[in-house]
């Protein structure tokens, strides 16, 4: 049965927009009109990436790994879509709950047995020795406390500015961070991520606006989805992830986001696998 048709656009070229994103040329659906080819009822879904292409191999580095794989989650989240009405399948989800299949892919990454299999030298082909797999585990955790403050200093920045009802024509919007970061005790030795200068995520599109939390939200929620594959002492437990494909990369916008995660874990989130997976307890 064919599911989905699948493009990667990986390399970088002059004039590509930069960064990573999954397109979507046509989302999957099944109220097809009469007549119509069964084959208008299936997803073309499309990576995006900008990795830098070599002469022969193209290495990639970890954190490209990461791009790649979360990515490839919100591909999962396009082609695995089973709703009627397009405008309700796929990533046609609440902003709080779309990064949850993409980074959620991102866990599979780090383990052994994929990095086994897949991260092997290029001229060889022999697989990452143990020593450097022990070495990534050792420095997962590193600058984890700093990367939490500078994303979560952005996140309250979004959501103060789009807060304000009202602002006078000569607003000063550098001036409007400081006075903001010094009330919520910012430490001087971390900066934002992102200055809201160039901040995309806040003003390039009504999308993101006031909601750029949702990644660490969204860590939240997959970090104790990912627990439940844990919890069966296989990550790649069958039955798990049928429930897995199920209720998080399949429903779409057809059933409201904290039934479907009810539904796959039998609770509300709970915090404290984000809290351990960072380091924090």
């Amino acid at each position: 049965e064919l599911v989905a048709l699948f493009l990667h656009d990986n390399y970088a070229r002059p004039h590509k927009s930069s960064g990573a994103w999954m397109s979507e040329y046509r989302s999957q659906k099944k109220n097809l009109v009469n007549g119509a080819d069964p084959i208008e009822a299936v997803p073309i879904v499309s990576n995006n990436n900008n990795f830098a292409k070599g002469s022969g191999s193209t290495l990639l580095s970890f954190d490209d790994g990461v791009t790649l794989f979360h990515e490839m989650g919100h591909g999962h989240h396009g082609m695995l879509s089973d709703a009627t009405y397009r405008s309700l399948a796929s990533t046609s989800v609440l902003r709080d709950f779309v990064e949850l299949p993409s980074q959620l892919m991102e866990h599979w990454l780090s383990e052994p047995a994929v990095l086994k299999e897949h991260a092997r030298h290029h001229e060889t082909g022999e697989p990452v020795p143990d020593e450097l797999l022990e070495r990534l585990k050792a420095a997962k955790l590193f600058n984890e406390g700093f990367a939490t403050v500078e994303y979560t200093a952005c996140a309250l920045l979004d959501m103060a500015v789009h807060s304000l009802s009202e602002y006078d024509d000569d607003f000063d919007l550098a001036k409007f961070e400081k006075e903001y970061l010094e009330e919520q005790g910012m430490p001087q030795g971390i900066v934002m991520r992102h200055r809201p200068a160039h901040f995309a995520h806040l003003f390039a599109s009504s999308a993101y606006a006031a909601g750029y939390y949702v990644y660490q939200w969204a860590q939240v929620l997959d970090n104790d989805v990912f627990a439940a594959f844990e919890e069966t002492g296989d990550v790649f437990d069958p039955e798990t992830a049928e429930k897995c494909r199920k209720y998080i990369y399949s429903s779409g916008n057809t059933v409201a986001p904290q039934e479907l995660f009810k539904s796959f874990r039998g609770r509300e989130p709970d915090i404290s696998f984000f809290l351990k997976h960072k380091g924090l307890v």
